[in-house]
């Protein structure tokens, strides 16, 4: 019995924590981006995210146009579900396991958003092309800096574009060679 009490507190924590943590991160990668924050899902994510931000922005500074402050805060959480999970679990970890772990999520997070948003962007290209709505500048925003040195790579023919095939294989390359090994590392200091 206590094994589903446990089953479904984690799955209550990844899920709580995972939704902040992919809004603080959309805060973030459209920050970097310079998105038009204008936007309704922009400034529902500002608002959303306002605040512990503000609070830590006072504290940490940001660096080379990266807000700092939103880095601490996706690490914060992070440590933060992961220990929560294995405490639900009876499980202790260690504090060099929990941050290797952490940063390797964090990681992945980032590719999966980068992936996930690619993808919705494409289907969006074919139901509406040339349509415009939110989502779409908002994706457009995201994805544009990665997409844009892919296009040079592999540009488009007879109309159309292949360069996120190149991107998707980039991605799957980066969780091989950088989250795995973190996540197994962490495993091992854990």
């Amino acid at each position: 019995m206590t094994g589903y009490f446990s089953s479904a507190a984690a799955f209550l924590i990844e899920a709580v924590f995972g939704l902040y943590m992919l809004i603080v991160l959309l805060r973030l990668m459209l920050q970097m981006a310079r998105a038009d924050f204008y936007n309704p899902l922009s400034q529902f994510i500002v608002k959303v995210t306002n605040p512990p931000l503000k609070p830590l922005r006072r504290i940490i500074p940001g660096i080379a146009g990266i807000d700092m402050s939103s880095v601490v805060l996706l690490f914060i959480l992070q440590m933060a579900k992961l220990t929560l999970i294995a405490l639900s679990a009876g499980v202790m970890l260690s504090i060099a396991g929990l941050a290797v772990i952490s940063v390797a999520e964090l990681i992945a997070l980032v590719l999966n958003v980068y992936m996930v948003s690619i993808l919705i962007q494409i289907v969006l290209s074919w139901i509406s092309p040339g349509g415009h709505n939110p989502i779409t500048g908002i994706l457009y925003s995201i994805n544009e800096p990665i997409m844009r040195p892919a296009r040079k790579v592999l540009p488009p023919m007879s109309g159309i574009d292949l360069s996120p095939i190149l991107v998707f294989l980039g991605i799957g390359l980066l969780k091989i060679l950088i989250v795995s090994p973190l996540l197994d590392l962490g495993r091992s200091l854990a």
